[in-house]
């Protein structure tokens, strides 16, 4: 198994698969890392060998920001959004969808599970 910022990769998955569970790197970038270190992409990570993932782990060491880095880097522009009080920062702290999707119905990923809210009663005459 290889292991490459602190993730161990599946054995059994292409490289490029492999490659995006990694934090930060993403099917296009897998395949960009690849090309560099110059490594099938239709190889297997348990088929790869100690130079190859050498290489690729200098590449992404060197090129990439992964893992520790880009969470703090997300959560960090985050909370400038929020300090500055923008828009998206309102939605951010509001936990709803903040790229404009509707909120009337759906959403629920965001919401979390739904609060019924009671009914008006009727007045008696």
């Amino acid at each position: 198994m290889a292991r490459i910022a602190g993730i161990d990769l599946p054995k059994n998955k292409h490289s490029y698969v492999g490659l995006t569970y990694i934090y930060g790197i993403g099917q296009t970038c897998a395949k960009e890392i690849l090309d560099k270190a110059n490594v099938e992409h239709s190889k297997k990570i348990g088929e790869l060998g100690d130079e190859e993932v050498s290489r690729i782990r200098s590449i992404i060491q060197n090129e990439y920001k992964v893992e520790g880095a880009a969470r703090s880097e997300v959560q960090l522009n985050i909370k400038r959004l929020q300090d500055i009080v923008s828009y998206r920062g309102l939605r951010h702290r509001r936990g709803l969808p903040v790229n404009g999707q509707r909120t009337r119905t759906n959403a629920r990923t965001r919401k979390g599970k739904k609060k019924t809210v009671a009914g008006k009663k009727k007045a008696t005459k």
